[in-house]
């Protein structure tokens, strides 16, 4: 005989503590390996961060999606977007450091904010479509922002909280997405080599990493001596540093040798005989008061701008994806 599974509320209860606030314990059954019910319990927070029954209630939406996997759509549906987002951070999101930077960001700052309480079977096409119109993002992050939520509504086709086929953001549509707000201006050759003038070292050596091997500048910051094979002329790419975390290369095909040419060989071993920490481990370029690699925000707003005013080439120059590595304004 079939038994109908049935949607699973918990309950909520403010315990005392001897010391400190009270706290509030969820309870709620599981199903252990033998197919056996057994009730347990979770703390979810205490009375400071809490402070009402409500709000507690809310913090134990994205724990209900997961003890209801397997009820009936009907009931799973009353599930706020927040509770979906907050199971979708908890076990879909990427582990890699600056992706995951990224994606929290934009859920706490911009969707969390406007869609958190709306019931999943609420969300309207539209609606979201009208919102990303006027947020006051570039097109890029708009299409960023919309992605992060077509992937939690995958989630919810795969869970089953919603039917397949029926993800409301595919039908979402961001205007002029891959538009840039400026046109980026690459630098001629007389204009790179006029920035070389007023760079020292290591910045210099960066720059002319960048120009020559079309690496991102987390790939730069994410080199290490070790990487480098100067009698066979080459260096593997296989890390990337972003916000002074060491981070996975960002695509596969990143991780591989990359050929040297030889006056760029020379020009890094002269680097490493001048730089405080040489050693295959060391990096390559790293900070001379931590000999941890740089943070590439400070290396644009300080060395490059600075260069770039006394080059005669604006205020607007930065990194730029590979083979378009320097652009100026």
């Amino acid at each position: 005989m079939l038994v109908r599974t049935r949607y699973q509320y918990g309950s909520l209860r403010l315990r005392k503590r001897e010391r400190g606030p009270d706290v509030w314990e969820f309870r709620y059954y599981e199903t252990d390996a033998k197919g056996k019910r057994k009730r347990t319990s979770v703390i979810l927070g205490d009375r400071n961060q809490y402070s009402t029954e409500t709000l507690a209630r809310k913090a134990t939406q994205a724990l209900l999606l997961q003890l209801n996997g397997e009820s009936p759509r009907a009931e799973v549906e009353a599930a706020s977007f927040g509770a979906l987002l907050d199971r979708y951070v908890e076990h879909e999101l990427s582990e890699r450091y600056s992706t995951r930077k990224s994606h929290l960001s934009n859920i706490r700052v911009h969707i969390r904010p406007r869609w958190g309480e709306y019931p999943l079977d609420k969300m309207k096409p539209m609606a979201m479509e009208l919102w990303l119109r006027e947020l006051p993002l570039a097109p890029k992050t708009k299409t960023h922002v919309r992605g992060i939520m077509h992937l939690a509504f995958r989630c919810a086709e795969r869970w089953g909280l919603i039917e397949m086929g029926k993800n409301p953001v595919s039908l979402v549509r961001v205007k002029n997405a891959s538009k840039r707000l400026r046109r980026p201006r690459v630098l001629s050759v007389n204009e790179f080599f006029e920035l070389l003038k007023h760079l020292c070292e290591p910045y210099r050596t960066m720059v002319l990493v960048a120009q020559c091997l079309g690496l991102r500048i987390s790939e730069i910051l994410g080199l290490q001596w070790g990487d480098f094979n100067f009698e066979k002329r080459t260096v593997l790419v296989q890390r990337g540093v972003v916000g002074g975390r060491v981070d996975e290369v960002k695509t596969e095909y990143s991780r591989d040798d990359v050929p040297l040419d030889p006056r760029l060989a020379e020009v890094l071993l002269a680097w490493r005989s001048l730089s405080m920490f040489p050693r295959d481990m060391d990096w390559v370029f790293a900070n001379p008061d931590t000999g941890k690699p740089f943070h590439q925000e400070s290396l644009q707003k300080r060395p490059i701008k600075n260069a770039a005013k006394l080059a005669g080439l604006g205020e607007g120059i930065g990194w730029l994806p590979p083979h378009l590595p320097l652009l100026a304004g």
